[in-house]
């Protein structure tokens, strides 16, 4: 447990200068690109970059955003938070995170899911009546092209592929490759088949209410004859000196983004009950180092965890307070929780 990766996630919310301006999306993306910078000097594990096409998130293409990382940085892992494969190409997805690989020196990962948002389907011409079968064909095809051998593969959703090798190839194994699970047993199960690692979001409630889906990996992994695989988790959170500070400075953004969004699934504004709620006893890490750390390392306890991303954007917070974040969570935070687990 001690050994347990510690990482960072960021979708590129657009953040407010000092003005209270929302900047623009171009300088979002180079802040994204000196917090990872950052992150790196400070000896953080990974850096994850989500990819959305919504007006409150700059980032993308994540693979261009991490390419430029990559040139910055030496040793830090770069990865997505997710890419949204049901409304991308499989052999499009691969060539890109091999050649980042590459451009990295072996340091690419890529994170599969189905996202959280819909608007990739309008935009790249899919329709949503088809959101589940698009994600397991094209994870299928996907997993098969990681084998880096000749493939062959038909499907309803794209063109068939027959004896193909695609390229570039990765230079060293493979490509880590996780699938992310918001919350459904049927992912779990997929992710398990693929023999791929398991990556949750939880981003609501007792995170040791996803003890059950772990339990359920274990089991299936198990049952099919493959051996222990790594399970991490990505939840929000906020780091700042004192616990009262992060609070303070959490709340406000933190709101606005929350009550944003759930405006849009018809969920009621946030109270201060239930951000008190999520800080405390929910999937919120935000506090001091003292208390972020804890909550990590407890958290890593009773899931087993391999990995722990911290998504420490959330809204408008400004970069600067970012920026001391990251750098509290590597020099604090990180060094505290392997004391915890070891």
């Amino acid at each position: 447990m001690a050994h347990v990766e510690l990482g960072l996630d960021t979708f590129g919310d657009v953040t407010e200068g000092a003005d209270g301006v929302p900047q623009s999306y171009a300088r979002v993306i180079r802040n994204v690109v000196d917090e990872a910078v950052l992150a790196d000097s400070v000896n953080i594990d990974f850096i994850g970059l989500g990819e959305h096409h919504r007006s409150d998130f700059a980032i993308a293409a994540p693979e261009v955003a991490l390419a430029a990382i990559a040139g910055k940085t030496s040793r830090i892992h770069l990865g997505s938070a997710v890419t949204v494969l049901s409304s991308d190409d499989p052999v499009r997805v691969f060539q890109r995170f091999a050649t980042l690989d590459a451009v990295s020196n072996g340091r690419a990962e890529v994170i599969l899911g189905r996202g959280s948002f819909t608007e990739s389907f309008p935009l790249f011409g899919y329709k949503l009546n088809q959101y589940e079968e698009l994600f397991t064909e094209k994870l299928d095809l996907f997993a098969a092209l990681l084998k880096q051998e000749p493939v062959t593969w038909s499907g309803k959703t794209r063109a068939g592929m027959t004896d193909q090798r695609v390229y570039p190839m990765v230079e060293k194994g493979t490509l880590k490759t996780w699938i992310g699970v918001g919350g459904s047993p049927e992912s779990v199960v997929r992710a398990a088949r693929y023999g791929l690692p398991l990556m949750l979001a939880i981003i609501g409630g007792d995170p040791t209410r996803f003890k059950p889906y772990v339990d359920l990996y274990h089991r299936a992994l198990d049952q099919l004859g493959l051996p222990v695989l790594p399970i991490g988790v990505h939840s929000p959170g906020y780091i700042a000196d004192t616990d009262a500070q992060a609070r303070e400075e959490l709340w406000p953004p933190y709101k606005r983004m929350r009550d944003r969004i759930g405006g849009e699934r018809g969920w009621g504004p946030m109270a201060p009950a239930e951000f008190e709620q999520e800080a405390s006893r929910g999937s919120l890490y935000v506090g001091s180092p003292e208390t972020v750390a804890r909550k990590i390392a407890a958290t890593a306890k009773a899931l087993g965890l391999s990995r722990f991303d911290l998504k420490y954007s959330a809204g408008a917070l400004p970069h600067d307070k970012l920026m001391r974040g990251i750098e509290l969570y590597g020099h604090k935070v990180i060094p505290m929780v392997r004391d915890l687990l070891a």
